[in-house]
């Protein structure tokens, strides 16, 4: 059975209240030490390749570990929890399985994905993690969510593969693209079908750096919801740089907002990239343009590899300035990207739980 569309029922409770988004998986990963063995686990004790960076595997090999990291963002307030995917399509996950060509003196280009998008083993991989991630952030969803008497939700994550859509990697070649557009649209429709399968509430494009990336993404989730007959929340998240601008494709916050429209998001936002100081002029400009509510999940500041998180600011300090956020009217939904650990979000529930809601702008 397909499942209901949230909507209403979310934008309901974001007339009353800042909803909390959680923290940062891979920071919080770190903090349980694991090493090569145990994150390959007896199924991948054979890869060839190191596969501790895909923190993605883990589903598989260290559900326990994964299913604690979301039980403990929703005990530390969370209203919504993203799934362990963020790279679980057959693109991103060739880059832990497969050769790279480029080390023999190839290339990567539409032929070499091409290859890729029809690997049975990374297609059937990827649609495992993305089913089993939504699965086990379901569970916790569910558990903590009756244990509480507050309901909990489930975003299915969609993060920005690791090639692009708008630039050429070769400087003598500008035309040149190393995969398509419709090569791409594939591999998301795969992981939107996975995790809607798992049982997502809702899907989150994420940490967009590329916008052409980000609109196969929305491309997929349209074709989906009318080829099965699906209705879900969207969120928009972009990552900016320094100077406001989504890193690869260099579109404003504006501009993003102008291009992602006419897919009616619930909501769309900034994330990683920048901590909360850098990202307040952008966060603003969105808000003054979108007329759809607001996220915002910054890092914990810059990195700093001599902190504990990997990060500097504390949970204090997100608390400063998230709460600095929602009392300006900047938030309609609140967490942490990068160096965020449950204790942050903590801090974040905290900032916002008194605070109004961004009022959602009407077209006049």
């Amino acid at each position: 059975m397909p499942p209901t569309d949230l909507t209403a029922d979310l934008t309901a409770i974001m007339k009353e209240r800042i909803l909390v988004l959680d923290g940062a998986m891979g920071t919080t990963i770190r903090t349980y030490g694991l090493n090569e063995e145990q994150a390959r686990g007896k199924r991948f004790a054979d890869s060839k390749k190191d596969i501790l960076n895909n923190g993605d595997i883990l589903t598989l090999t260290n559900p326990e570990v994964i299913g604690d990291i979301h039980k403990r963002f929703y005990e530390a307030g969370s209203d919504i929890v993203e799934t362990n995917n963020f790279s679980a399509t057959s693109i991103s996950q060739s880059e832990f399985f497969i050769d790279d060509p480029r080390e023999h003196g190839g290339r990567k280009d539409p032929e070499f994905f091409q290859g890729v998008i029809e690997n049975p083993f990374l297609r059937d991989l990827a649609w495992e993690i993305n089913v089993e991630s939504a699965r086990l952030a379901r569970h916790w969803a569910d558990q903590i969510g009756s244990d509480t008497g507050v309901k909990r939700y489930v975003a299915g994550a969609i993060g920005p593969l690791t090639v692009s859509l708008t630039n050429s990697p070769d400087a003598n070649d500008p035309g040149f693209r190393v995969i398509t557009f419709d090569q791409v649209l594939t591999a998301y429709k795969e992981q939107v079908r996975a995790l809607i399968e798992g049982g997502s509430d809702l899907l989150m494009v994420e940490t967009i750096f590329d916008s052409l990336n980000a609109k196969a993404a929305l491309v997929a989730i349209q074709e989906v919801f009318e080829q099965d007959g699906v209705k879900m929340p969207i969120i928009v998240s972009a990552a900016v740089g320094r100077g406001g601008e989504t890193m690869i494709s260099a579109q404003t916050a504006e501009a993003l907002w102008n291009a992602v429209a006419h897919v009616e998001p619930l909501a769309i936002g900034l994330n990683c990239s920048l901590g909360p100081d850098l990202m307040k002029p952008f966060l603003e400009e969105l808000s003054n343009a979108a007329t759809t509510h607001i996220s915002c999940y910054p890092n914990a500041g810059l990195p700093n590899p001599l902190t504990p998180t990997g990060f500097d600011m504390t949970p204090d300090d997100m608390n400063r300035w998230l709460a600095e956020f929602a009392n300006a009217g900047l938030l309609n939904l609140a967490g942490g990207c990068c160096g965020n650990t449950p204790e942050h979000v903590a801090a974040i529930a905290q900032a916002v739980r008194h605070a109004a809601p961004r009022p959602v702008p009407t077209l006049s």
